[in-house]
């Protein structure tokens, strides 16, 4: 038996990996329009998430990925006969996104260094599947610890009367990123900001909101007597602490922690809730819907 020569070997073809965010009023039909779709382009569906509100009014969000060939020649093929054949049809909000094309985050933080370390230790051993481009700080403290990660570290001080001025300059050092996360960054974004960034900044809030919005909320869980403390992951909007959560943990406690031990315990609860909302984000498993989310994790 002869061996194969090198030109009978079999083609390797590479795929690329397609996500859909759907959502829309839910109605028979939807599904079958999509993967037809789909179908229509030589994808290969590899998995499908959905969730339906049929009992509560009727919303239906979907989470679809598929791999295809050839995504470049593909891609606005698949999206026009989408937008025509699926999204006019069925009113759908969608979007596509090529998992090659990693978005680009930036952390605001202020002294507090937990939250941000963990996300730049898992960025750093390829956990996140994200660019981090920049750090940016109102104070200078965790500057080595940054640049120690090959990170760059830049200083925005906030004042008062030149919020305005503080909040340019940050605009135009995150002006090219996807997402911006704060890890404990103790400023409040003017509703101009925010607006810019309609869900595309993730807080961290230390405590099990709608619980103790505001500052220091270890003092007033301590003040209140609680048994239980929590963290919160959630969209920025311009009404403080407010905006869609995305996900939620909580430690139980007791009358014997003081407000120094509650801190201490509820940063590791604040760390990891803020990791895995952000690795959804960036895995499009998130759907906004008013103001709640669907996490597809």
């Amino acid at each position: 038996m002869s061996a194969l020569s090198g030109s009978n070997l079999p083609t390797t073809v590479a795929m690329t990996t397609i996500v859909l965010l759907i959502k829309c009023q839910d109605q028979a039909g939807i599904v079958q329009a999509v993967s037809a779709a789909v179908y229509r382009h030589g994808g290969n569906i590899i998995s499908l998430d959905q969730y339906s509100t049929a009992l509560e009014g009727g919303q239906y969000f979907m989470r679809l990925a598929f791999a295809v060939q050839d995504w470049a020649q593909q891609g606005a093929a698949f999206c026009d006969d989408f937008a025509q054949n699926v999204a006019q049809t069925y009113a759908t909000d969608w979007q596509v996104f090529d998992s090659r094309q990693r978005k680009r985050m930036a952390i605001l933080v202020s002294k507090a260094d937990h939250a941000l370390l963990d996300l730049l230790w898992r960025w750093q051993r390829g956990q996140l599947a994200c660019e981090i481009a920049c750090v940016v700080s109102n104070h200078d403290h965790l500057r080595r610890a940054v640049e120690n990660f090959g990170v760059p570290f830049h200083v925005v001080p906030v004042h008062g009367a030149d919020k305005a001025a503080s909040e340019a300059a940050l605009q135009a050092l995150v002006a090219d990123c996807d997402l911006l996360v704060l890890a404990r960054y103790m400023q409040i974004l003017s509703a101009d900001f925010v607006a810019n960034w309609s869900m595309k900044i993730i807080n961290i809030h230390h405590s099990f909101l709608p619980a103790f919005v505001g500052a220091n909320p270890y003092q007033q869980a301590y003040d209140k007597g609680v048994k239980l403390i929590g963290a919160t992951a959630h969209y920025v909007t311009a009404d403080l602490d407010q905006g869609p959560i995305i996900e939620q943990d909580v430690l139980r406690v007791g009358h014997r922690h003081s407000v120094a031990e509650l801190r201490a315990l509820g940063q590791d609860v604040e760390r990891n809730v803020l990791t895995r909302a952000v690795r959804w984000h960036l895995d499009n498993r998130v759907i906004v819907a008013g103001n709640k989310t669907v996490v597809f994790s």
